[in-house]
């Protein structure tokens, strides 16, 4: 089997997501959408592979909005395209943060930002806790989705909706993707002062990232384990 995980910028690797998917025999295909190089100015031409060539697509998080076509729209309206082909011939698709925006969004629902950001390790509320359970798991958005016609939204905390699965298709606001090595990542590429501003502390943040790996690995492993045999049938 093969999976495509689409990585919006270069600081975000896939972590236990990625090491759960090649226990499950998936052979792995990066695909970078912005270069380094090109972070400040995020607005590239991208030409995506072909979706259909592969068992699963995985878009993970970006630090830009999945509404701002202005910012990014030379990227995001085919990756839009992309997601909504995906999902409409029963490709399983995994969208992660970002990458569930992009769901919601190509499916007819909407992303906007929200009211306030959500940063840190968060307990959400599941209706299905052996496919999404309760967490902590770690937050770091600023903008919501307003679910999509047909889908079944199966968790959500105060702030946003966290989980709906469309299809073959499971969305997710939080990041099970994170472990310390790339919050640290995070931090040092602008983070530092997003938490800062909402009145964290960086450096408490990042040990208890560390204290919290193995237990948020597990949960991450349960995940993957769950979508792959419920929601994308691939198990």
């Amino acid at each position: 089997m093969r999976a495509l995980i689409i990585q919006h910028d270069h600081a975000s690797p896939t972590g236990p997501v990625g090491r759960r998917l090649e226990h499950h025999g998936f052979a792995i295909t990066e695909f970078l959408v912005v270069p380094q190089d090109s972070f400040d100015k995020p607005n590239v031409a991208v030409v995506f592979p072909n979706v259909d060539d592969y068992d699963l697509i995985v878009p993970l998080g970006a630090p830009w909005g999945a509404w701002d076509d202005a910012c990014i729209g030379n990227w995001l309206t085919p990756e839009l395209e992309l997601i909504r082909h995906a999902v409409t011939t029963n490709r399983p698709v995994l969208g992660i943060c970002f990458g569930g925006q992009l769901v919601a969004r190509a499916m007819g629902g909407s992303v906007a930002p929200g009211e306030h950001p959500e940063i840190g390790w968060t307990t959400i509320f599941s209706d299905d806790h052996e496919l999404v359970g309760n967490g902590p798991w770690f937050e770091f958005h600023f903008d919501t989705w307003q679910v999509p016609p047909g889908a079944r939204e199966i968790a959500r905390n105060p702030a946003a909706s966290q989980a709906f699965v469309i299809n073959k298709t499971l969305a997710v606001q939080f990041h099970p993707e994170l472990e310390a090595s790339s919050l640290k990542g995070w931090l040092d590429m602008g983070g530092t002062a997003k938490v800062v501003e909402d009145g964290q502390d960086p450096a408490v943040m990042l040990a208890q990232t560390v204290a919290e790996d193995p237990a948020a690995e597990a949960r991450t492993h349960a995940l993957i384990d769950a979508f792959l045999s419920r929601v994308a049938g691939l198990i």
